[in-house]
């Protein structure tokens, strides 16, 4: 989506949770689909300062990939570099998986990313709105997956949350999917992927039991929507609430509550305006190489 969104630069992706390089070889095959091998692409951390809550590995890489790709890792620290060299350049950071990365960083370059715009796909403040799937605080990957990070990153970063529940009101759509296929190889390989994560999920299930819901969903825009609030997408509604963390029985949640730290959370999207929007990125990037 972002290499087709109007006046973006792509400066460079970076891996979490990662397998010795295989998300970045998977990254880097993705961006080579779109003619954007250009783009840097670093293998980040392997593990999590709080302990993975649940298994991370790469599962059936074979039915989702269309070929074998080898992996890519990084020698140690190549990603907090590229990280650090793109802050300083005055680039948005927007992470999508869990924010161990943007802890690290912090951790090596103290207040950098606190003067940074830091956009982070997690954080459980509101429950969905009624129709939607009830999602619960432990649901919140990103955030779970390494609550250590997670606190870190909200305590000294400032960070945009663009919270689990709101990414659940717009989703890739097997009504989408024609679009798609005619596209370039990448946009392809999106929708092949994307129809066999609602087979793999019955999402369509799901849709057919949640009112607000379509009965072909495929996928919830979960990263899409975040990418979009960090390149300044305005039909997102971004709030500053009063937030105070809380762990309980290991799950991290941030709580509104009066005199709590000030936080940007996304709390309402603009959904149909959204997936047209993304589907036009998403279906322009072969025009654009």
């Amino acid at each position: 989506m972002l290499l087709g969104w109007p006046e973006i630069e792509l400066a460079g992706v970076t891996t979490s949770s990662e397998e010795k390089g295989m998300r970045a070889a998977l990254a880097s095959y993705a961006l080579g689909l779109a003619g954007r091998g250009d783009v840097p692409v670093a293998a980040g951390a392997e593990g999590s300062l709080g302990g993975y809550r649940d298994p991370h590995d790469l599962q059936d890489l074979g039915r989702y990939w269309p070929e074998p790709v080898e992996s890519e890792p990084s020698p140690p620290g190549t990603a907090l570099d590229l990280l650090a060299e793109n802050a300083e350049a005055g680039a948005t950071i927007v992470a999508i998986g869990p924010w161990t990365n943007l802890a690290l960083l912090e951790a090596a370059r103290p207040g950098l990313l606190a003067s940074t715009r830091v956009v982070v796909m997690g954080g459980y403040v509101r429950p969905p709105r009624p129709g939607l799937v009830p999602m619960t605080p432990e649901m919140d990957y990103n955030v779970q997956q390494d609550v250590v990070a997670a606190r870190l990153v909200w305590e000294r970063c400032a960070p945009v949350l663009v919270q689990l529940p709101a990414c659940l009101e717009a989703g890739l759509r097997e009504a989408h999917l024609p679009r798609l296929r005619k596209s370039d190889p990448l946009a392809r390989l999106v929708a092949h992927q994307g129809e066999l994560h609602g087979l793999d999920w019955d999402l369509r299930r799901m849709g057919g039991e949640h009112s607000n819901l379509p009965d072909d969903l495929l996928n919830f825009h979960y990263d899409p929507l975040a990418c979009a609030v960090a390149a300044g997408w305005d039909g997102a509604l971004v709030e500053e609430l009063e937030l105070a963390v809380r762990q309980d029985s290991g799950v991290l949640t941030f709580a509104e509550e009066r005199g709590g730290s000030k936080t940007h959370v996304v709390t309402d999207v603009d959904a149909p305006r959204f997936e047209e929007e993304w589907l036009q990125a998403v279906s322009s990037v072969g025009l654009e190489n």
